[in-house]
């Protein structure tokens, strides 16, 4: 194939994806369905499309996995050509960053319209990275690529390199007028923060790729919130000193409440009670070390920084973001780790720590 350049009617496509190897694998049919559907659409328009990098027999798909490949990949494209980023599958945006950055021609972001494959929440997360970097680019979504929405967007942005996307649902922020009882509430919460400060525990910032989720420091500190950044061997480690003893009585009472676990025997393919109690030990030790740095709020990426020694952390998430959870008591005096108020509005609420994916 003729290699694009700025002056022809050609397109690169890409399709950035996991850094987990089997995420890629599993995802990989999808995704070539999608990219068929989504070339069709495109020569109908008299396009021609180039992919930016091709199918890796050995890793069995053709996705961009890591931040490594995408500059390689972004070196060998001509940086004025149109250039499409179709997402079927959950993706790391620092794979492809630096290359859009610098990227010169119309940027447009394609993402599947599915409740299987997770391109849409992909696609949004690169969306939102590439908004905080003062990137500019267009979106488009569909499910079967066929229909006039879509259609009607690609062609303009063919022509155009832009897409007018319908705002007639868009308010201005200054036109809304909150309750006053909530006006109140959102000033004595500001002003306490300002005044008495707390402090974000992030385990290994970054989770997933998210660069959007990212908040700088001095953006934070400028509403009295402080970052401590915290290490998941630190985590690793407190896990692995959590007691059979308190992790069973955890699960009891996550029994007791009426929660129900659809147990297994499989480790690889199953849900099973040794990892639920992996999960009620991580819970007590992030409870722990969030208590030993006075943390207000904390955040795991269980995806990376821990999926080659633990289970998966749902369960832990859902728990430290909830306000009716098992106890932690605390070892050295004998009180419960933050108490969790039963008010709905209290300022009490900053003794409690809220789970967030960074």
């Amino acid at each position: 194939m003729t290699k694009p350049t700025s002056q022809s009617r050609s397109v690169y496509l890409i399709a950035n994806g996991d850094l987990r190897l089997s995420a890629n694998q599993k995802c990989w049919k999808a995704q070539k369905q999608m990219e068929k559907t989504l070339i069709r659409a495109l020569r109908r328009e008299g396009w021609d499309v180039q992919r930016g990098h091709f199918y890796d027999p050995t890793k069995k798909h053709g996705f961009i996995d890591s931040q490594k490949m995408g500059m390689e990949v972004f070196r060998q494209m001509d940086p004025k050509v149109p250039l499409i980023v179709a997402e079927s599958v959950w993706q790391y945006s620092q794979h492809i960053l630096p290359g859009l950055y610098t990227h010169q021609g119309p940027i447009l972001t394609v993402a599947n319209w599915s409740g299987t494959w997770p391109g849409l929440v992909g696609m949004l997360n690169l969306n939102g990275s590439l908004t905080k970097m003062g990137v500019n680019f267009s979106t488009l979504w569909s499910e079967a690529f066929t229909d006039s929405f879509f259609l009607g967007g690609l062609r303009q942005w063919l022509n155009e390199g832009t897409i007018d996307h319908d705002q007639s649902h868009v308010r201005s922020l200054n036109l809304l007028k909150l309750p006053a009882e909530d006006v109140s509430i959102g000033r004595e919460v500001a002003l306490t923060l300002k005044a008495r400060k707390a402090i974000m525990g992030v385990f290994d910032e970054g989770c997933m790729g998210m660069h959007n989720a990212i908040i700088p420091d001095e953006l934070l500190n400028s509403v009295g919130v402080f970052k401590e950044r915290l290490s998941q061997s630190a985590l690793y480690a407190a896990t692995m000193e959590v007691s059979d003893e308190t992790a069973q009585s955890v699960y009891a009472w996550l029994k007791k409440k009426g929660m129900k676990f659809q147990l297994g025997t499989n480790e690889k393919t199953d849900l099973t009670e040794s990892q639920v109690l992996l999960q009620c030990k991580m819970y007590v030790a992030a409870l722990g070390i969030a208590h030993d740095f006075g943390c207000d709020t904390i955040g795991i990426q269980y995806q990376q920084g821990l999926k080659d020694l633990l289970p998966a952390s749902d369960l832990v998430e859902g728990l430290l973001n909830n306000s009716d959870r098992p106890p932690v008591i605390d070892p050295e005096t004998g009180c419960e780790l933050y108490q969790t108020p039963h008010s709905h509005i209290s300022m009490r609420w900053m003794n409690v720590p809220v789970w967030m994916r960074l």
